[in-house]
């Protein structure tokens, strides 16, 4: 064959595949790191109130580790073409969130809440190992979702059948058991709207007329988003829980923007939003009354009944200052009967510091950040939608939690990802992560050029 001949043949040829790096050893440092880190903290706090180390500091750093090394093998074995920094994130969050439950437990010793969140850590470290393990390719759940949707407005709807709990029908408690459907139907929910985007992409960018300035989608296209928009504001109504109602509408508006890349669609579900959160802010007495406390959120103190949770977490943020107090030196255990859920991000504020929570909004930050970038990576719709909706649910959840905490926004009453004491929350960000391994591994293999195992 001629030179040139050669050169052409050369030029036809399929480009080979780049074999990239798996970079599990990265990961496996990086768990070491998180496990060591958390039990400095918990050792931290046992000399901060004591002077001893806590007898319990070597078990505490066994377990963790021992959960986090099986967690690692799964991936190793299944997934090892994944995201190196999602579990180790996941695992320092899961146990700073340990560390501030046992720190504020010492200032309640008779309602202990560490050992039952270290047994929903392994149960949610548990159900990341079947996930990686059993479901080998992501697009396999887009067949099952209409299940999804149906099991999550069952999910939803359960609560209702309940008694209220702290003035919110959110919990199914029986004889002394107690789960938060909404946290498990948040993901069910982000596969319905992951594989509905997915298939009707096309025409849910058609727009129809334009009246003045605004180009008006058709009524077969705005149908979805309406009934989604009233189905949040009837959960709001009849369960008073703010806080799930903003979450899985706002997850729709940003997988609406992400699949027809048009803004309007922004502004139209930031306009419901406000409609149907005003309207239930004035007429539902427990959201109104969460409305006058973000407005007021000193008034209890002029009325001299004392400070009440948002004027106690803007002191305990506060008094932490710049490097904080130090762990278990705070006093956010004032609170009250939240501390340990919906504001634990005070004791983090107060005895971790501004310095301290910018490194947790960092690791949440990071955590939503390869999502995002696992969700681009992919050539199939469905995958990608799925992947920025599980990144969304942390980003959002954090945003509303943060931002009620701080007086920002109302208050919302949801728990924060790994940080706060709840099982199913927890047992929920640990499936998310999963998910979130299992797409990047795809995602990583397409360029490297080989199947799934």
């Amino acid at each position: 064959m001629t030179p040139a001949g050669t050169a052409v043949a050369e030029a036809d040829a399929p480009a080979r595949a780049v074999r990239l790096p798996r970079r599990r050893g990265i990961e496996l440092s990086l768990i070491v790191l998180a496990v060591l880190l958390c039990v400095y903290g918990y050792c931290d706090v046992g000399l901060a109130r004591s002077g001893t180390v806590p007898p319990g500091a070597a078990g505490y750093g066994a377990g963790l580790g021992v959960l986090a090394l099986v967690a690692h093998w799964a991936v190793r074995l299944r997934a090892p073409y994944a995201d190196p920094l999602l579990l180790p994130i996941g695992v320092l969050l899961n146990g700073l969130g340990l560390v501030l439950i046992y720190r504020l437990d010492l200032e309640t010793p008779g309602d202990r809440a560490a050992p039952a969140q270290l047994v929903w850590s392994t149960l949610g470290v548990a159900l990341f190992i079947v996930v990686v393990l059993m479901l080998r390719d992501h697009r396999w759940l887009q067949r099952y979702s209409y299940v999804c949707v149906a099991a999550a407005l069952v999910l939803l709807a359960l609560p209702i059948l309940f008694p209220a709990v702290n003035g919110a029908r959110i919990w199914i408690r029986i004889a002394g058991f107690s789960i938060q459907p909404g946290e498990f139907a948040k993901v069910l929910l982000a596969v319905f709207f992951a594989a509905y985007l997915a298939a009707n992409r096309s025409a849910l960018a058609y727009t129809g007329r334009r009246v003045w300035f605004v180009q008006l989608p058709t009524g077969r296209v705005l149908g979805p988003i309406l009934a989604i928009w009233l189905l949040s504001v009837g959960v709001l109504v009849l369960e008073r829980d703010l806080g799930t109602s903003l979450l899985f509408f706002g997850l729709f508006v940003v997988l609406l923007y992400v699949a027809t890349g048009r803004t309007g669609w922004i502004a139209v579900g930031l306009l419901l939003a406000s409609l149907g959160a005003v309207a239930v802010g004035w007429l539902e007495p427990h959201v109104h009354g969460r409305v006058e406390d973000w407005l007021h959120p000193l008034g209890t103190i002029e009325a001299g009944l004392g400070p009440n949770q948002l004027a106690q977490s803007l002191f305990a943020f506060a008094a932490g200052g710049v490097l904080g107090t130090g762990l278990g030196l705070g006093h956010s255990v004032l609170i009250g009967f939240a501390a340990k859920s919906d504001f634990i991000l005070a004791t983090a504020g107060e005895e971790l510091g501004l310095t301290g929570l910018c490194a947790v909004f960092l690791l949440y930050g990071l955590l939503v950040e390869r999502g995002y970038r696992a969700g681009l990576a992919l050539r199939d719709p469905f995958g990608r939608l799925l992947a920025v909706g599980l990144a969304s649910i942390v980003a959002l959840q954090v945003f509303v939690i943060a931002g009620g905490v701080t007086g920002l926004i109302p208050l919302t009453g949801m728990a924060m990802p790994f940080l706060a004491q709840g099982g199913s929350s927890v047992v929920t960000n640990w499936a998310i992560v999963a998910l979130l391994i299992r797409i990047s591994d795809r995602a990583r293999r397409q360029y490297d050029g080989e199947s799934a195992p």
